[in-house]
């Protein structure tokens, strides 16, 4: 099957056969040709033998895949900084195709037998950074940062009903998410947070006292990091420093909660700076300042 708009993919590189990235260098157009003539076709025709290349290169990733008797694979987005589960779809060889070319998480509607993209009527669309094939090379995972919601409800994701909840008959209007250990950590402190509010009978909670206390909160934030330091310094044990370690995270995201930042704000920066020195990413920032 031919891959369409190939002509507009930015670089895809295939690292391995499990793996498909996304460079961001790939320069086509007019801007980047010579004036002369001449230049102007070696350039069109360098590009065009590009394309035919990454084609070549797709079309050699998606021949390994296990696509079952309707030419399906199950397709799964996932969260690139929460490692949420976004949605699970199916898809061919097309919708991934697409995907690649367009960045968009694409799949396949079994029910209207068409492809369909995710976010092209809320635009809530999920930005692929990422595709990942499991090991029997039969499902998919689209790897990206969403737009906005995911589910149709307008939860962050298809996944918030606890199957505990249903059986033992327990309903919740409020959207339960499956959500990791430093997320559910950063969902229990903003409670306490709405808490605060709220008068509290007995002795407070030591989450509610720091975060209605800044200067408790910063002074338990240097306590931390410097015995934190301390089991580098005096080589403790490394149990020791993953005990350190996380009283520093849960001290500063009671910080961050504070200031109305979120874990997933933090990580984003991060993962931006992947792919760039930590001199260059500091003398950014006094630049920026």
């Amino acid at each position: 099957m031919a891959i369409p708009h190939l002509h507009s993919v930015q670089s895809v590189r295939v690292s391995s056969p499990c793996r498909i990235s996304f460079p961001n260098q790939y320069h086509c157009g007019r801007s980047n040709f010579s004036r002369k003539s001449s230049s102007l076709v070696y350039a069109s025709t360098r590009n065009f033998d590009r394309d035919l290349r990454l084609q070549s290169k797709v079309e050699t990733v998606l021949d390994s895949v296990k696509w079952d008797d309707k030419g399906l694979a199950v397709a799964i987005a996932q969260n690139v900084d929460t490692g949420a589960i976004l949605m699970q779809g199916f898809a061919n060889r097309e919708a991934v195709a697409t995907t690649v070319s367009s960045r968009k998480a694409t799949f396949y509607s079994r029910s209207r037998s068409t492809l369909w993209t995710k976010g092209e009527t809320s635009n809530n669309f999920i930005n692929v950074q990422e595709i990942f094939l499991d090991c029997d090379r039969d499902s998919i995972i689209y790897l990206g940062k969403p737009d906005g919601p995911t589910c149709h409800t307008g939860s962050e994701t298809c996944y918030y009903t606890p199957m505990l909840d249903l059986l033992e008959h327990r309903q919740d209007e409020e959207h339960k998410l499956a959500l990791t250990t430093l997320y559910s950590l950063e969902s229990t402190i903003a409670k306490r947070k709405e808490e605060l509010e709220v008068p509290e009978s007995g002795k407070p909670s030591w989450t509610r006292r720091i975060l209605s206390d800044e200067k408790l909160l910063c002074s338990k934030i240097r306590e931390e990091a410097d015995e934190l330091c301390r089991t580098l310094e005096e080589n403790e044990d490394r149990l020791r420093a993953a005990s350190e370690m996380a009283d520093v995270l849960y001290h500063g995201m009671a910080l961050l909660a504070r200031k109305g930042v979120k874990m997933e704000e933090v990580l984003e920066i991060l993962r931006r700076r992947f792919s760039q020195s930590g001199i260059e990413e500091k003398r950014n920032r006094k630049s920026q300042a």
